[in-house]
């Protein structure tokens, strides 16, 4: 894989050179996710990291983020904590973990150190920091209201990977959408399928408002489910045409 132009010139990498090769992920990851994992690339590569510092990173972060947050459900509950500086380490934690996640991904491919380990690594790290959001959020969902039901706990823990599933489905070399169009309004629509929005509101209700926790639990649930119904059907019209 040959250098960019600009990084050709310069003798490395720019910010730039890494955005250009970002995977997207909706408006508000490559706005802000994106933009911040090339800023974070060019000084990995500045200091000779491998993308899989980046990742384990990732999950370092993500991860002890996660553990603090379900620590701190059950005294943020009873009024022994302020629930609002655990949901500021989750808002910022958790954004700074996904924009290591998107570095890494850039770096290897700018700099030509794609693996097939390297990758399934990747994922591996990834199911691992949000299988710790999920709990960190389940967590605070049962501690605020503890009459929380089990099978919605459940139903929002299986339907939570929906997402990182398709988008891993769709990384071969003939990925399909089942609403292509790019226009601003369907763009909007889809911030709630955008991982970086999505763990930007769950820290904001973290934050502001554990005690909403439930419905942020509920109403992802139910976007998630939609989205596999949608997914199943999208793809058996897909297959019977073949």
């Amino acid at each position: 894989m040959s250098m960019p132009s600009n990084a050709a010139d310069t003798g490395a990498p720019t910010a730039a050179d890494y955005y250009a090769v970002n995977r997207g992920g909706g408006l508000f990851s490559e706005a802000l996710s994106q933009h911040l994992g090339a800023r974070i690339a060019v000084v990995a590569h500045k200091h000779r990291l491998a993308p899989t510092v980046l990742t384990v990173l990732n999950l370092g972060i993500g991860g002890l983020v996660s553990i603090v947050v379900v620590a701190a459900a059950e005294p943020i509950a009873d009024g022994r904590v302020w629930a609002w500086p655990i949901g500021l380490l989750a808002l910022l934690g958790w954004q700074l973990a996904y924009a290591f996640d998107c570095a890494d991904g850039q770096l290897a491919r700018v700099t030509n150190q794609k693996s097939a380990a390297g990758g399934r690594l990747d994922v591996l790290c990834d199911v691992a920091v949000q299988i710790s959001l999920v709990a960190a959020l389940a967590a605070t969902a049962e501690a605020q209201v503890p009459d929380t039901p089990a099978w919605l706990l459940a139903a929002f823990a299986g339907t939570w990977m929906v997402n990182l599933v398709t988008s891993v489905m769709q990384t071969g070399d003939n990925p399909t959408s089942m609403v292509t169009s790019r226009s601003l309004p369907v763009r909007l629509v889809k911030l709630v399928r955008d991982y970086g929005a999505v763990i930007a509101l769950a820290g904001l209700v973290l934050t502001v408002a554990p005690q909403w926790t439930i419905w942020f639990v509920g109403l992802f649930t139910l976007v998630n489910a939609a989205f596999l119904a949608a997914s199943v059907m999208f793809s058996a019209r897909e297959a019977l045409r073949h």
